[in-house]
């Protein structure tokens, strides 16, 4: 239970006042424990840091295998299924209070620290990427996408479906549900119209709105 208080408090105090400027005397105040608390736990600030981003790192993760076994194995629309499942990675893992808070800590503690950077990299969107790619790999094998490489088509169906407000946690803004499924559709629409294959294109049934969540 005390662990979980002092990573709860050291990802509030880090997110707020940066690597350097939270202090272990700051977060012991935050989790209401002493100082010794936290060095009977962690080692030293820089242990603790790498505790934080691990335990958020975990949580994202299962939430990101949960959207996972939403991905359309196979469809009779395409362009709705992919929208859905684009939308719950946005509202339920790329906007989310650790998502917005890792992007943040990554922002402005990458440079500083490359083992965070890369900490992240391997087990955030490099999971992400590889766990799509392969999905969308069985959709070109059962016919429905035309894709040479899964793994760039992973990356740019992120790329796309994020597009619209990528630029809002560097902002400070967070985007609206709407914002969100707004994004979703409009980056698949584009997604498809590069990889569907062409009879998939022309056999296509007319987009309907449908309740995201």
């Amino acid at each position: 239970m005390k662990r979980n208080s002092i990573l709860d408090a050291a990802a509030r105090t880090f997110c707020r006042d940066g690597f350097t400027g939270a202090s272990i005397d700051l977060i012991a105040a935050e989790a209401g424990v002493s100082r010794q608390t936290i060095y009977n736990h962690y080692r030293d600030k820089e242990m603790l840091f790498g505790a934080v981003v691990d335990d958020i790192m975990g949580r994202m993760n299962a939430i990101l295998y949960d959207i996972l076994a939403t991905f359309p194995e196979e469809s009779d629309n395409l362009e709705d299924d992919l929208t859905l499942f684009a939308a719950r990675l946005g509202k339920k893992l790329m906007c989310n209070r650790d998502g917005e808070f890792l992007r943040r800590l990554i922002q402005a503690e990458g440079e500083r620290y490359p083992r965070l950077l890369e900490t992240w990299r391997k087990n955030g969107p490099a999971k992400v990427w590889s766990a799509i790619a392969a999905r969308l790999a069985r959709l070109a094998h059962g016919g429905a996408l035309d894709i040479g490489d899964p793994d760039l088509a992973a990356r740019q169906f992120l790329a796309l479906v994020n597009a619209d407000f990528q630029f809002c946690g560097v902002l400070g803004q967070k985007p609206t549900e709407q914002e969100i499924e707004d994004s979703a559709r409009n980056g698949v629409r584009t997604f498809l119209r590069a990889f569907a294959r062409s009879s998939a294109k022309a056999d296509a049934p007319a987009s309907s709105d449908v309740a995201l969540s």
